[in-house]
């Protein structure tokens, strides 16, 4: 596999790139669909291809082919150059790449059982057991499971010496069931809204044990049909652990994303408030905010060996006691901020142009406990789990609604509440930070369906979180 990419690597610098990289990828994934008891999708899939990447003054090329024939594969560095030199005739200075490593290694992720080894029957049998279990809640007419894996290996090289071989396994799945009543239905999911991925084997599956969850999150399903509305106001606002899991990558991780705030990207939902000048100064939170980007945390989704530039994985500091230090970049855009490659480059699959995308973007944990935020607040509201979210293309005007909540009264959970929403400013949010749950409590969220890109990319990120205080939040927010 190695020669086959050094093979367009050395045509793309025969082309006259004055630097080149190919990546020979093999993918195979797995997914699994249950609604009702019943089969909805079953896939397998496999694909397998070289993509190559070539520059030429201030300008990459990139050109993907499924054909590792060494003709196709030469072709392929040849075009990559050529769309590059293209790219080029635009002025620019030369684009400098950042140092990294020049190293051969191998990475592969640690599994106890390899999740498309594991038989069909055994994987639908416990779907359908799950979803038979929920649709015996009263009022429960939609129960629906679901399971997904990858099995990908990768072989990169560089012109500069690179030869890096990497095996990364994935793991996940979820559950939910809809109730319906008169005139409304609600819906209640189980680990979180997107199900829970991780880097790892079925040994993920068991862990989560779906079948000792379908039968509460079926009865919660059921009770919300009943449940007040959530009351509008401001009031002290606690998120459970997935919650601030999805706000972390939503008003931090796409906003400290290198090209966005450089604004070569754009185009999807692009662009940041943050401004490169301000890093190392601006507020982004409070004293407890301490947010890292770590591609080495174990069995988070967003890990690995190296990036697909051949940078370490590495554990790079974002916010430090509320103030922005860190951001996600690659080579190219990190040489030309000044900055240490962060190792955050990759690609969907062999045919798509790596770009900067989240590792495991976390908050680091607190020191306290959910049962001692709800101890001390007075009037709050508890929220659990992602239902909707709405952000602005600069991530900092943000309305987000949760699945389920709880007021709190007098430093005690009250009754259950329906269609509970927040909404707030990125700093000023995050600014109201005041207490956060320890690492007792501290999970590694996974988001398999992290989307940027034209054409689009889907990426695999971490988010680790524990539950979290927020001291005035504006709730119940309609419309």
């Amino acid at each position: 596999m190695f020669e086959s990419a050094e093979a367009a690597v050395d045509a793309a610098l025969a082309a006259g790139a004055t630097y080149a990289d190919a990546r020979f990828v093999e993918a195979r994934g797995e997914s699994i669909d249950v609604l009702n008891g019943k089969v909805q999708g079953l896939d397998r899939n496999e694909s397998a291809g070289v993509g190559v990447r070539a520059l030429v003054g201030s300008s990459w090329g990139f050109f993907a082919t499924p054909d590792v024939s060494d003709k196709a594969l030469r072709q392929a560095g040849q075009r990559a150059a050529e769309i590059a030199r293209a790219s080029a005739e635009v002025p620019g200075e030369p684009m400098p790449l950042a140092d990294v490593p020049v190293v051969e290694a191998e990475y592969e992720t640690a599994y106890e059982e390899a999740p498309l080894d594991v038989s069909l029957s055994a994987k639908v049998d416990l779907l359908i057991g799950v979803t038979e279990t929920m649709q015996s809640v009263d009022q429960i007419r939609l129960a629906s499971a679901s399971f997904g894996a990858w099995d990908t290996r990768k072989w990169f090289v560089s012109s500069q010496g690179h030869r890096i071989s990497q095996h990364i396994v994935e793991t996940g799945g979820g559950m939910d069931a809809t109730a319906v009543g008169e005139a409304e239905t609600q819906r209640r999911s189980y680990p979180q809204s997107f199900g829970q991925y991780e880097t790892g084997g079925y040994e993920v599956i068991r862990r989560w044990d779906f079948a000792a969850n379908a039968e509460r999150i079926a009865e919660e399903a059921a009770a919300l049909l009943s449940a007040p509305e959530c009351p509008e106001g401001e009031k002290t606002l606690i998120l459970e652990a997935s919650q601030l899991a999805l706000q972390i990558h939503e008003s931090v991780g796409h906003a400290i994303e290198l090209d966005r705030i450089l604004g070569w990207e754009a185009a999807f939902a692009g662009t940041s408030h943050l401004e490169l000048p301000k890093l190392g100064t601006h507020k982004y939170g409070s004293e407890l905010m301490n947010i890292t980007a770590d591609a080495t945390l174990p069995g988070a989704l967003g890990t690995f060996g190296f990036d697909d530039e051949g940078t370490p994985a590495q554990r790079v500091p974002i916010v430090d006691q509320g103030i922005w230090v860190g951001v996600l970049s690659g080579r190219d855009s990190a040489s030309i901020a000044g900055l240490p490659p962060g190792g955050m480059v990759r690609g969907d699959g062999f045919n798509r142009l790596p770009m900067v995308r989240m590792t495991n973007v976390g908050l680091l944990p607190g020191n306290s406990s959910l049962e001692e935020m709800i101890a001390e607040t007075e009037d709050g509201v508890l929220m659990s789990t992602n239902r909707s979210w709405s952000i602005d293309d600069k991530r900092l005007n943000f309305q987000f609604g949760c699945e389920i909540g709880w007021e709190i009264k007098n430093g005690k959970r009250g009754k259950m509440i329906k269609n509970p929403t927040y909404t707030g400013i990125t700093p000023k949010f995050w600014a109201q930070l005041d207490m956060l749950a320890g690492e007792s409590e501290w999970v590694h969220w996974g988001t398999p369906n992290c989307g940027k890109g034209q054409p689009m990319q889907v990426a695999h990120t971490g988010h680790s979180a524990s539950p979290g205080r927020f001291a005035t939040v504006r709730v119940g927010v309609r419309g």
